[in-house]
């Protein structure tokens, strides 16, 4: 065989070969093709909706050959899904009233609860009510009967001391405050030192000596002479005497304390409501002469001898 006929043959053998490589990689194209196709129709097959919502019935559209050169898809290639977006649908549940049914049955609780706290508050102050009346009833009962009994034990009390008081106090009325004791009624021996007196006025030297016992009570100076204390004139120019007379002394007392004797028997008897402070003043001296009238002696409206005994206090 020559060499143009050798020539021939090895192209036609070369365009065989080509003609047998295009049939082979059409067939695996088709092959691919018919693959992904059935690959889609898998998985876009319809899925029925809840409800009575319709099935859709479109089907996937074919997808488009990535390549004709290739038999597969390169590794890193994606694939993107051409089939159309289907929206799932929902059946409307349609609205109930179990909302306002929740908040009607817990308003309804609510005023239950209410009423039954007011109820219990009342019954509870009902019942406080009445145990309070009952408490109070024996309390009140009881209290009665002591005031009663302190009425009954202190009426005979107050009935014999405002007798005392009032017929002390009406004779301190009608009773008349002396300071001249030259009547008839000072004639006897007990009341010479009231009918010889009279004020003597001397200095500090003289008064000292010629007594040993002077003090001071009450703003003056008073001298002890004879069992009485007469008030020491000209001792101290400054000096202030309510009462200028002898008084009647007992005991080692102060004119002062004399007097404060005489001023508490005189208020536990009746007749004197002043204050206890030892001054021989105008209450007290009606006082005295209140009681000298009641018991029958000579009025000197002072503390004598008579007077302190007839007190009980000397």
């Amino acid at each position: 065989m020559g060499p143009l006929p050798c020539l021939i043959l090895k192209e036609e053998l070369g365009k065989m070969k080509h003609i047998i490589t295009s049939i082979c990689l059409g067939f695996a194209v088709i092959f691919t093709a018919s693959a992904q196709e059935k690959h889609q129709s898998d998985s876009d097959r319809p899925i029925a909706h809840r409800g009575n919502a319709r099935a859709s019935s479109e089907t996937a559209a074919p997808a488009r050959m990535t390549s004709q050169t290739t038999a597969r898809p390169a590794a890193t290639q994606r694939r993107v899904s051409t089939a159309p977006f289907r929206q799932r649908t929902y059946a409307e549940t349609p609205r109930t009233n179990a909302n306002a049914t929740v908040r009607n049955r817990t308003t309804a609780n609510a005023r239950v609860r209410t009423d039954n706290a007011r109820m219990t508050s009342r019954n509870r102050v009902q019942n406080n009510v009445a145990v309070n009346r009952e408490r109070n009833f024996g309390a009140n009962r009881q209290r009665t009967n002591r005031d009663e009994r302190n009425f009954a034990a202190n009426r005979d009390r107050n009935m014999r001391f405002n007798q005392r008081s009032n017929e002390g106090i009406n004779r301190n009325r009608n009773a008349v405050v002396t300071n001249n004791w030259h009547g008839n009624q000072f004639s006897g021996r007990q009341y010479a030192v009231f009918r010889n007196y009279h004020r003597q006025w001397h200095d500090q030297d003289w008064w000292h000596h010629h007594f040993t016992r002077i003090v001071f009570v009450d703003g003056g100076w008073w001298f002890w002479n004879a069992g009485y204390w007469f008030p020491a004139w000209g001792y101290d120019s400054s000096a202030y005497y309510p009462y200028d007379g002898p008084i009647y002394g007992y005991g080692n007392l102060t004119p002062g304390q004399v007097v404060v004797q005489v001023q508490s028997q005189l208020q536990s008897d009746g007749y004197y409501s002043g204050p206890i402070d030892g001054v021989l003043g105008p209450m007290t001296r009606q006082a005295i002469a209140a009681f000298q009238a009641d018991n029958n002696l000579a009025i000197t409206s002072t503390v004598d001898e008579p007077t302190l005994n007839t007190l009980g206090v000397s």
